[in-house]
Order: C-alpha cells, then sequence, then structure tokens
C-alpha cells in the first residue's frame, strides 16, 4: 500500500528538475533519457527491454494514480524502475500536457541502429524523411506498427522521436518496433535498396498511381515508403534516389491529405499485397 502523504512534493525535488529537463531535447541527448506519459506509454515502457537493459527506470506517479494502477507500478518495479510517490503539483511540473495523468515515466532511449534494421531483412519500413511535427512523426509510427511493418526510419533532418508530443502520438509503439533515428536520407535509401527492399516516395505529384500498382500486382514485395516534409513534401533530389514516385488518388474533391493519413493508407496498401497470399487480417479483427 502506498503511504497516505506523497514522497516528492516539491517542483525543486532534484530528481523532479532532472525529469522536468528532459523535456528539452538537448538534455535529453546528453542523457539519453526521454519521458513517457500516461498509463498506456508507462505500461508498455514498464515491459519493454533494449540491448539487454530495462526501458523504464524511474516513475513518478500520484497517489491517486498509483492506487488505480497498482499492477502497472508493481510492473515497473520488477523491471527495476525507481518509483516515486509524488504531489499532483509535482506530476504537473514535470508532465508536458495541459491535463497529467499522474503516471509520467523516465525511459532509457530504444532506438535501434540503421545496420540492425538492415541485418533483419525488413519486408515493410517507414522513412520519415525531413518530417518536422512530433505528432505527425508519432503519428506514422503508430500507423507503421499497426501494418506490420519491421521498423522506422527517420533521418537526420526529422524531428527528434523522443520529443514529448512524439512519445504519445505514438500511442506506445514507439516501445514495438525498430526505430533508427538520425540516417542520412541517401543512407538509408541506399541501405534499404541493397537490402532488397523497393524503395518508394510518397508524393501527390507522383507519376504512378497508387491504384494502379496494386491492381499490376508490384506492390507484393519488401517495401520502404519515404514520406516527406508536411508543408512542402519530398525534394526533387530525393524523389529520384527512389525506385518510384506514387500518389494516392484523389477520388473526391479535397485538395490533398495530410501526411498521417497518406501514410496510413500506403503503408496498409503494402500490407495487403504482401498478405494477399496468406488473406489480409481485418484491422477491426480479433
Amino acid at each position: 500500500m502506498p503511504p497516505a502523504t506523497p514522497e516528492l512534493i516539491s517542483p525543486r525535488s532534484p530528481r523532479v528538475s532532472a525529469a522536468r529537463r528532459l523535456a528539452k531535447r538537448n538534455f535529453r541527448g546528453k542523457e539519453r533519457l526521454f519521458l513517457a506519459e500516461g498509463p498506456q506509454a508507462v505500461r508498455e515502457a514498464a515491459g519493454h527491454r533494449a540491448q539487454g537493459a530495462a526501458t523504464l527506470v524511474e516513475l513518478f506517479a500520484t497517489l491517486e494514480a498509483a492506487e488505480r494502477y497498482a499492477d502497472m507500478v508493481g510492473a515497473a518495479r520488477d523491471a527495476g524502475a525507481r518509483v516515486h510517490l509524488a504531489a499532483e503539483q509535482v506530476i504537473a511540473d514535470i508532465s508536458t500536457t495541459v491535463t497529467p495523468q499522474g503516471l509520467v515515466g523516465v525511459c532509457r532511449f530504444l532506438d535501434t541502429p540503421f545496420e540492425e534494421v538492415l541485418a533483419a531483412r525488413p519486408r515493410l519500413v517507414a522513412l520519415l524523411a525531413n518530417v518536422r511535427d512530433p505528432g505527425n512523426a508519432g503519428t506514422v509510427l503508430r500507423c507503421a506498427d499497426a501494418a506490420g511493418a519491421e521498423a522506422v526510419v527517420l533521418t537526420d533532418a526529422s524531428v527528434d522521436v523522443y520529443n514529448p508530443k512524439a512519445v504519445r502520438a505514438s500511442v506506445g509503439s514507439l516501445f514495438h518496433l525498430p526505430v533508427a533515428v538520425g540516417v542520412p536520407v541517401e543512407q538509408a535509401v541506399e541501405g534499404l535498396r541493397a537490402a532488397g527492399v523497393r524503395v518508394l516516395a510518397a508524393d501527390g505529384a507522383g507519376d504512378r498511381d497508387l491504384d494502379d500498382e496494386l491492381d499490376k500486382g508490384t506492390m507484393g514485395g519488401p517495401t520502404a515508403w519515404v514520406f516527406g516534409n508536411e508543408a512542402w513534401g519530398l525534394p526533387e533530389e530525393t524523389r529520384a534516389l527512389t525506385d518510384a514516385v506514387v500518389r494516392v488518388p484523389i477520388h473526391g474533391k479535397a485538395e490533398s491529405l495530410n501526411l498521417a493519413t497518406a501514410a496510413a493508407v500506403c503503408l496498409y496498401a503494402s500490407a495487403r499485397a504482401q498478405r494477399a497470399s496468406g488473406g489480409c487480417r481485418s484491422v477491426t479483427g480479433n
């Protein structure tokens, strides 16, 4: 049972100050630690290990959250994490959300070297080239996870995947599949192609239509989708690196699709084509 009063009551506590600094990218990079907020992220972090070490190293919880999520607090302790019972104001001070849910975890970086991604011979990969919005990056990661992708790669010009908004938007998927970061786009494309992966650029101005590619049966092999910047898409030099530039057809009057929606359509199109011989598992089924 938790004690009647919180252990940490001051936002000026050294432990609280250290955690709060992780909202800033330079401190995350220096410490190789990031924040995971809310029960879903904390649950995934508590069960995750990378390079033989537990990912969750510290957990801050209000008394109410510790009681409501007692199993999660127990899992954090079992993973070797230090658990701090904290006042609500302390959690609010650490959290980057408007309405904190009472749980904030401190996690080790868990990115995978790009060479390991290639060595695993992935069949479906999302490559984020110059994606700057953390919410979009996290949502694409979630889509890739849902579609059964084996990896997500972020180029050196893309947003920090450990940005709190990106972590929240991934809804736990950050802990589910390998994520390689800081890879130059040329190196990423060349490496994937050398590993036998067809590299497709997703672009609204593409000269190939996704529906046509599916009808031709060209989508069943190992595929990496390259997704570009939210505002200006993929530059010509990046499109030129890929095997084909494919557009998602617009059948109605919408001007375009946003990045995350287009990514979901492309990734699921590949997933369906790759599973065609054995049937496609419904996204709503058990």
